[in-house]
């Protein structure tokens, strides 16, 4: 099945006379009112967020996302060694993750 062709003269001509057409409407309504401008929503404010100082730990997790050990930052290859030791042993998988913990000041 061929395509029909579309005549763009014509769509052209057809939406010329529609414009023309309501052009000629709008200026046979001699007064149209004017419509007022809505009020300016009011931007909502929201609330300053609370900086919360964290602190970063290696955590070495088994299978079941059970945390065995914590290290500090920056000892992490004591972690890696921890997790390696404990998946040798036999037992379920272990992993090096990172922890954010809040830091609570007394």
């Amino acid at each position: 099945m061929g395509r029909k062709v579309i005549s763009r003269i014509a769509l052209r001509a057809e939406n010329d006379a529609a414009e023309a057409a309501e052009a000629a409407k709008e200026q046979d309504t001699t007064v149209t009112p004017k419509k007022k401008k809505k009020a300016a929503k009011r931007k909502s404010r929201s609330k300053t967020q609370v900086d919360i100082p964290k602190r970063l730990y290696w955590g070495v997790f088994n299978q079941s996302l059970k945390l065995v050990a914590r290290f500090d930052f920056n000892q992490k290859k004591h972690a890696m060694k921890k997790a390696e030791e404990l998946n040798k042993a036999g037992k379920s998988p272990h992993f090096v993750q990172k922890i954010k913990e809040e830091i609570i000041e007394e």
